[in-house]
């Protein structure tokens, strides 16, 4: 079984990624940890991923599809299978990976959707205030600091506030819509309701996953 998963920031995608590969045992593949086993492996692209990194530049498509192909290429996919999390980001990475895909002759199975209105998302992942003298977060929605609380004595982090979130969600939907659209024409997409609780979303995951077996 060979499958993407996608999904906005703080749609759960991590936690449904979490649950499909303990439930099928497929192997996880995420960008992060395969830029980090390509360079601890000293592989021909990790050492090229990592001569960017360290200028601090941002790593160049071929060298991420690289890395990418590398990993599609070990032998525990063809026995395992796969989820692909975190990539392709973009449209030009899908092309690639289709390439890929084909040049390893692998087929994707499915595309995993986890939709969630970005309204929502917006009010989930600004809602995070810390507090100053203790540290401790809470959630201005879903935990709240105990009775009628100062806001005076609670700070959000830059990335926790509402305009930077939602420009974050604004270039995920501009980067992710092509990508979607691209693999719809191919019938491979299945939404998923993400505004459930966890469990509710895992089952809609599993059934749509069995039914590809």
């Amino acid at each position: 079984m060979n499958l993407l998963i996608m999904g906005l920031p703080g749609a759960g995608k991590g936690t449904q990624a979490a649950k499909i590969v303990e439930r099928f045992g497929v192997a996880h593949i995420s960008t992060g940890d395969m830029f980090r086993a390509a360079m601890a492996n000293q592989t021909e692209m990790g050492k090229l991923a990592k001569s960017y990194i360290d200028k601090g530049e941002l790593v160049p498509d071929e060298v991420t599809n690289g890395i990418v192909k590398e990993r599609l290429a070990q032998t525990d996919i063809a026995e395992k299978g796969f989820l692909l999390d975190g990539y392709p980001r973009t449209i030009e990475q899908a092309y690639a990976l289709d390439q890929t895909l084909a040049e390893l002759n692998i087929t994707l199975d499915g595309v995993i959707n986890i939709e969630v209105n970005p309204d929502s998302l917006l009010e989930r992942l600004s809602g995070r205030i810390i507090h100053k003298v203790t540290g401790e977060t809470f959630h201005k929605v879903f935990n709240p600091p105990a009775g009628d609380y100062n806001e005076d004595d609670y700070y959000q982090r830059e990335d926790d506030k509402p305009e930077t979130v939602k420009r974050r969600l604004d270039v995920n939907i501009a980067q992710g819509e092509p990508i979607l659209a691209h693999y719809r024409e191919k019938n491979l997409v299945h939404d998923i309701q993400g505004n459930q609780e966890i469990d509710s979303v895992f089952a809609d995951v599993e059934k749509v996953i069995s039914s590809l077996k």
